[in-house]
């Protein structure tokens, strides 16, 4: 029975805080992707003259430094707002929760919300938007910051890879109106990875 007894601690501990590790094959495939349907002229963001020339995204190296293991902390008592835009649409939005997680020792928290559209759709249903800006924004980055689709985690901590934080449609099109950035997730350091800005 003595020897039980740390086992079960042991199990009970790795259930709770199961970390995620760091896969390149993700962040490549992510790349591919993300290539492919910029590419296509029926999935892709590009002006026509853009889409002619289209090669590639410009990527910061896929570096496993950028991928963490989060703690998630539930919002509670969160009223739905409108999210500023681009353009005139406001979507509703609603605060699901903080991330808390460090980078090179900096402790970093951030905000991630729920689209409640998008939401009421069953492929939505456990989506999460997750919209940051950094020191790298409107230098090596999109001046309006980048964005990395999550979904609602069964425990207390999400794995968030920043090597997959890609641009909004705007960055590329104005036709597009895209949700700008909360300035509460405006992070004070440079986030070197993921897509870097176009053009």
């Amino acid at each position: 029975m003595k020897n039980v007894i740390p086992f079960l601690v042991l199990l009970l501990v790795n259930c709770c805080f199961a970390q995620n590790k760091f896969d390149l094959k993700k962040a490549q495939k992510f790349q591919k992707q993300i290539n492919s349907e910029y590419a296509d002229a029926k999935t892709s963001p590009l002006m026509e003259e853009d889409l002619k020339t289209f090669k590639t995204l410009d990527f910061y190296p896929i570096n496993g430094k950028y991928f963490v293991n989060a703690k998630f902390e539930k919002a509670e008592n969160e009223k739905i707002f409108e999210m500023k835009t681009t353009g005139t649409r406001t979507p509703q939005y609603i605060k699901y929760g903080t991330l808390y997680f460090t980078i090179d020792g900096v402790a970093l928290k951030l905000n991630v919300y729920r689209n409640i559209e998008l939401s009421k759709k069953k492929e939505y249903k456990d989506h999460l938007f997750l919209p940051f800006s950094d020191l790298t924004s409107g230098k090596e980055s999109y001046i309006g910051g980048r964005y990395i689709d999550l979904k609602i985690p069964k425990g207390n901590t999400i794995a968030v890879d920043f090597n997959q934080a890609y641009n909004p449609y705007c960055a590329y099109n104005h036709k597009y109106s895209c949700p700008l950035v909360p300035l509460e997730n405006d992070l004070n350091v440079a986030i070197k990875a993921g897509v870097k800005t176009f053009h």
